[in-house]
């Protein structure tokens, strides 16, 4: 959450902790919303439910989100810090990373935050005004990915870097599809020979001077 308290479009608030064992419980409260609403929709997925699986009272639930929808408002602000933070930890080592481990950074990502992005995909579709938010999902994260490709080439052009990004971006929801679609040495071999595209792919690219 990006301030002391989040707001739902219901008008009711998240009470973000202070101290440090009431963030542990929060932290806790909604991994188990995450799994929850990713397992069963977020419909279906009850408060009941969701504190059984952070084995939390149901009081504590209710302190910390008034209901379901201030949870899911506060999932959601939560995979923006996700998928931030996962490219903060790259660019920070953007000048050293090599082509290859730049491909498997980019690759993974979605891969690393998959239960979350159960989740947030079950959000997303429940709700008319959650899934407007897709669009600003994707905007987001095709930003991130050329601004990672721009502070690893800087002589690539803003339009050039934002096409890339969008192959970028399908390369790596491809990656999530294969791994749940196929399974054993199908699976290991298909994601070699897409890592293996893809970095020829960025190394062509990173090289070029405009």
């Amino acid at each position: 959450m990006s301030s002391n308290k989040s707001r739902s479009n219901t008008g009711r608030i998240a009470l973000e902790p202070q101290r440090r064992h009431g963030k542990l419980r929060v932290a806790a409260l909604m991994e188990a919303g995450a799994a929850v609403i990713a397992e069963k929709g977020f419909q279906a997925a009850t408060m009941a439910e969701i504190a059984s699986k952070a084995g939390a009272p149901i009081g504590s639930l209710y302190r910390f989100f008034p209901n379901k929808e201030v949870l899911a408002d506060a999932l959601i602000q939560r995979f923006h810090k996700l998928i931030d933070e996962a490219f903060e930890k790259t660019n920070v080592q953007i000048k050293i990373l090599s082509i290859k481990d730049l491909t498997g950074a980019l690759l993974s990502l979605i891969v690393d935050l998959h239960g979350e992005k159960l989740a947030i995909r079950a959000l997303l579709e429940a709700h008319s005004d959650w899934s407007a938010r897709r669009g600003e999902f994707r905007d987001a994260v095709l930003r991130r990915i050329a601004q990672t490709l721009r502070l690893r080439s800087p002589r690539l052009s803003p339009k050039m870097a934002g096409n890339m990004a969008v192959i970028v971006l399908y390369n790596m929801k491809t990656v999530s599809a294969l791994n749940a679609k196929l399974e054993g040495e199908a699976r290991s071999g298909a994601l070699t020979e897409l890592h293996e595209m893809t970095r020829l792919y960025l190394q062509e690219r990173l090289r070029q001077k405009h």
